[in-house]
């Protein structure tokens, strides 16, 4: 049987962990905020409607196709093709190069970051695979000039953070609803685990701070999952409407092969 990302991957052991994905998607969800490009994801109304909802779903989606054989992977990303190019088919133009690549920068970017806050320092060829993996991922929606090696990433995710950023509207009223749905306390939560993921220059447009309160926490976590208390805490971190899909998140990988549901029309 021939997976999408082979099983010996260091790509999957980051993403078979709820608690990783968590910060991968703390950090995108900054920096979504401040993209150039976060016009597209309020046309269609759902992000704005349920940000929080909207990118745990884009988060969940990303890991299963990196679990999922092949084919099964391969149709799944024709199918967001297709979805997207309906999407500007009824805006009437079409969304950028460089904001596929942004998104793509981020997962690699934001997988990095996220393991090694949490777990250990990754090896210059876990890097590198993990830059391959999403390569792929890239080459099959068509993307054009992906970077061939882990330092070519770096230095044009360097370019994409200085060049495709701003703070705008968008961002205040996105920041407004993560604050509404999250509520204050752990809209405080997800501020404090933005410092400790994201770049400096998403730090600095968001004006985050430098000084990550969390960080003592992460310790104290990380023994709480020693002693298999860490659900407990997630628990009462989350809100109540998105515990299911945090429990999603933690499902053991070998049992997510092929469990990808069908896309809806507005997935963007």
């Amino acid at each position: 049987m021939e997976y999408f990302v082979k099983k010996t991957s260091i790509v999957r052991e980051i993403w078979s962990k709820g608690d990783t994905i968590l910060f991968i998607f703390a950090g995108s969800a900054a920096e979504f905020a401040v993209n150039k490009a976060v016009d597209w994801l309020y046309f269609t109304g759902r992000l704005p409607a349920d940000p929080i909802g909207r990118l745990f779903s884009t988060v969940n989606y990303a890991r299963k196709i990196i679990f999922a054989e092949r084919y099964i992977a391969l149709n799944a990303i024709d199918k967001i093709n297709t979805i997207h190019q309906t999407v500007e088919n009824n805006r009437g133009s079409k969304i950028p190069d460089w904001a596929y690549r942004d998104v793509l920068f981020m997962l690699i970017d934001y997988s990095i970051r996220s393991f090694e806050l949490l777990e250990r320092k990754l090896t210059k060829a876990e890097k590198q695979d993990v830059v391959d993996v999403f390569n792929e991922l890239g080459i099959r929606m068509g993307l054009k000039d992906l970077p061939k090696s882990y330092t070519d990433w770096h230095v044009m995710r360097d370019a994409h953070l200085k060049e495709n950023l701003k703070y705008s509207k968008f961002t205040t009223d996105l920041y407004k609803q993560y604050r509404k749905h999250l509520g204050s306390f752990r809209y405080q939560v997800l501020l404090q685990a933005q410092v400790l993921v994201v770049p400096k220059r998403v730090n600095h447009l968001l004006s985050l701070g430098r000084i990550a309160f969390l960080k003592p926490a992460i310790f104290i976590y990380k023994i709480c999952r020693i002693l298999n208390l860490h659900q407990y805490i997630k628990n009462i971190m989350l809100p109540e409407a998105y515990k299911k899909q945090i429990a999603d998140l933690d499902q053991i990988s070998n049992h997510m092969s092929g469990n990808i549901e069908p896309l809806k029309s507005e997935t963007i």
